[in-house]
Formats: structure tokens, C-alpha cells, sequence
């Protein structure tokens, strides 16, 4: 088998260090991530329940042990201790291993060849830490909202049952689910990057479309340029698995409970409202951020959806704090809602969960009355992060709103990330 270093509990060891990027970040870096700390942490999570070996397979365990982005199917095999090994498409392998704090030999190409399918590779790589093939093969699997989410399929599960006849294959992704609920500060600075980015990217839509300039331009052509001026700023990607920036103008804003809206070539028109939902990407940290337009001229209803919408917005931004959890937030805004005599157009959910690249949707861990969905009963702690996500929906009115931005909770209330201004343009 392939050597492996073997980390210590305060540091590394030579082989450790010899397999490491050649190029990592120092502590000194603000977007730094002790990444053996965390394999480490695995590996005690691991050993206090009894597995012996964790194969990983899911996009977000991926992210968070690789500091790599991963889009073919990939796996990490991490053992009871020393480092982790990933095996990925071997078009992509040498990539992976150049973005990734791991060296070649801890990144394996898989591809149709004698012995170097995934099966043949993972099977190789379990069954070094399974004395005499027996014992716990840490595996994950479920159920999720988020298509490229990389649980094992049934496919991979029957296979290496097959191959495995003596091991026990244990869901157990609640070890990594748990360990990256609360944020280092590398993953949050990178996360603030990544919003920086995307203010960048609001900047430039709206001297795009001010003072007329939307005339004839399209929904694809405002995700284009907004796209643009991100990259020039430094994203990676527009991340969103919804179609990368979404952006939606008149009747598609208001689409009922609608809160996904990939840009279609609809031309924008004078007299529409005009939603802006970007995202960008900076060392897996993801930047997520709505802002919305009255594409002049406005009327007085709708001015009175605007004002709707922002009013409780900032309420919600107002009421994040360590000890509240979805369903008390939820209640908070829709007895608003109600009073102010609009609760029938909020889509009554307030948030989603988020994480480094692939972890989206569920908050927490998987512990609620309906699973793989967020507990509402979920309670909010200090530097856990969250999208603060609010869908208002007219559909007969042909308008809505939506506000997307990433928050940290902080000890007495909440950060948002993205620190464009909270308004609603008439332009």
C-alpha cells in the first residue's frame, strides 16, 4: 500500500509535511484552515464510535477535508489515523492534487482499467485498515434537497458489500456534520471574500442598468456582467447549482413559493420589478447575495410590496442571535407579517444552511422530526453560519422579492456578510 505520514496530536510528522501541497497556506494567512487538525478530528470522532475506516463521498466532506474542489465523483478514504486519501476521475486527479494541501501520492486517478475502476481502488484502500477484512466501514449516505449532494448510491453500496463480506458499512456522516457546524475563522474570512466579491458583482448591475441603461438588455445578459466583474475580482465560479446567477424580471419574480429562477433571455421591460441573485466562490467559501429593482416607473403598490419586504427583512436581520431557532424566528416574522397585512406572500421559511462548497440546505445536523430536513427546533450557537434566505411572492401582481445573504452568528446577534445596502433601487 501507499505510505501515509502520521500526524501527531499537536503537529505534523516529516511524512506529513512531506505530503503536503507544496505551496499551502501559513497560519498568518486569513483564509488559512489547519486541515490535519481537522482529519484528526475525524479520527477521534471515528474512534469514539467505533469505525475504523471513513469513506467519504458526499460534495461538502469533500470541501472539508480536501480544501479542493471536487466536481467529477470523487471519495476520500480516511484511516484511523495518518492522512487521508482521495480518489477522483483521473482526468482531474493531477488538479485536484495541485489545489489540494495533499500530495500525488494521497490523490489516485480512477478510470476503466484493470484494477483502476472506483470499486477495485476504494476496495484496496478500505481493506488495509479492516484486520483480516472484518470490522466498520464509516459510510455516507441519505437523503437531501441538493441534487450533486454524493451520498452512495445503491450502485456503490452493493458493490463494496460485495467486496467487503466481512465489514459492517455504517451511515455515519453525522461525524463530519457535526465538526463543521461551527466556523474557524479561515472558513469565515473566506466566506467574507466571497461576499465582497459579490457586492462587487451588485456594483456592477446596477451602473449597468441606472439611469435607463436596462433598456433591451436581458436577464442573461445581467447574469453575464455581473459574472464578469466577479471573476475580474477574484470568484471562481458562480456556484449555484440553480443556474448559476439567478435573475428573474416581472412575472417571474413572483412565481408562487418560487425561489429559484435560472436567468432566461425575457428582455426587461419598463414598469417591472427586476430580481439580482449572485454568487461567487473564493477557496470553496461561497458568496450569496439578492438584491432587487422597481424598473421605472414604479407605482404606489408597488412601492407598497418594497416597502413590505424591507421592513422585514431588516426585522429578521434584527432578530438572529445565539439561542433562537427556525420555528421562534419564524414565528417572530410571520406574527410581523400578519399585523402588517402581507403574510400571505412570504414564503414562510427564512433561512437555509451553508457550508463550503456542497453544503446547502439542511442546518444542523440531522436530528429533526422529518429526516435529512433542518430541525426547526435547531438551535443557533455563536459562529455558526447560515443564508438568511426570504422569498416574497405576488404572483397576481406579477412581483416579488427575494434577499439572500450569508450571516454569521455572532455572541449577542448576527454579522451579515455581504454589505450591500439593504434597498430596493428604483431605476
Amino acid at each position: 500500500m501507499r505510505s501515509t505520514g502520521l500526524p501527531t496530536e499537536r503537529g505534523s510528522t516529516d511524512g506529513e509535511n512531506q505530503a503536503m501541497n507544496s505551496n499551502p497556506s501559513t497560519p498568518s494567512d486569513p483564509y488559512f484552515i489547519d486541515m490535519p487538525h481537522r482529519i484528526r478530528a475525524i479520527q477521534a470522532e471515528m474512534a469514539q464510535h467505533g469505525v475504523d475506516v471513513y469513506l467519504g463521498s458526499r460534495l461538502r466532506t469533500l470541501s472539508w477535508t480536501l480544501d479542493a474542489f471536487c466536481p467529477w465523483r470523487s471519495y476520500v478514504v480516511i484511516p484511523p489515523d495518518g492522512l487521508p486519501t482521495t480518489v477522483t476521475f483521473v482526468i482531474d486527479a493531477a488538479r485536484v492534487a495541485d489545489d489540494s494541501w495533499l500530495d500525488q501520492e494521497h490523490v489516485l486517478g480512477y478510470g476503466p482499467m484493470g484494477g483502476q475502476d472506483q470499486i477495485s481502488l476504494l476496495t484496496e484502500l478500505l481493506t488495509a485498515h479492516l484486520r483480516g477484512g472484518k470490522g466498520v466501514v464509516g459510510i455516507e449516505s441519505g437523503l437531501a434537497t441538493y441534487l450533486p449532494e454524493g451520498n452512495l448510491t445503491q450502485y456503490e453500496y452493493e458493490r463494496l458489500c460485495a467486496a467487503l463480506p466481512g465489514a459492517r458499512l455504517v451511515n455515519s456522516h453525522d461525524i463530519v456534520d457535526r465538526l463543521s457546524l461551527i466556523k474557524d475563522a479561515g472558513t469565515i474570512n473566506r466566506f467574507r471574500k466571497a461576499s465582497r466579491i459579490v457586492d462587487a458583482g451588485h456594483q456592477a448591475v446596477y451602473d449597468a442598468i441606472k439611469d435607463g441603461g436596462h433598456r433591451g438588455m436581458t436577464e442573461t445578459e445581467i447574469a453575464g456582467l455581473a459574472a464578469y466583474a466577479m471573476r475580474k475580482a477574484g470568484s471562481e465560479w458562480e456556484w449555484s447549482f440553480t443556474g448559476g446567477n439567478e435573475i428573474a424580471s416581472g412575472y417571474r419574480t413572483g412565481l408562487a413559493a418560487g425561489a429559484c429562477t435560472p436567468a432566461s433571455r425575457r428582455a426587461l421591460q419598463a414598469g417591472e420589478p427586476l430580481m439580482v441573485d449572485l454568487h461567487a466562490m473564493f477557496k470553496l467559501g461561497l458568496g450569496d447575495h439578492a438584491h432587487n429593482y422597481l424598473l421605472a416607473p414604479a407605482t404606489a403598490r408597488q412601492r407598497w410590496h418594497a416597502h413590505n419586504f424591507l421592513d422585514v427583512v431588516s426585522l429578521c436581520l434584527r432578530t438572529y442571535r445565539p439561542g433562537i431557532s427556525p420555528s421562534s424566528l419564524a414565528d417572530e416574522l410571520l406574527r410581523f407579517c400578519e399585523e402588517r397585512g402581507f403574510a400571505e406572500y412570504m414564503v414562510p421559511g427564512f433561512e437555509h444552511g451553508i457550508g463550503l462548497m456542497g453544503d446547502e440546505w439542511r442546518i444542523g445536523l440531522n436530528d429533526g422530526p422529518f429526516p435529512y430536513w433542518t430541525n426547526p427546533e435547531h438551535t443557533y450557537q455563536a459562529n455558526e453560519m447560515l443564508i438568511c434566505a426570504m422569498q416574497y411572492a405576488c404572483p397576481e401582481e406579477a412581483i416579488g422579492f427575494r434577499y439572500e445573504n450569508p450571516i454569521l452568528i455572532t455572541e449577542h446577534g448576527c454579522e451579515a456578510l455581504s454589505t450591500y445596502p439593504l434597498t430596493i433601487d428604483e431605476v
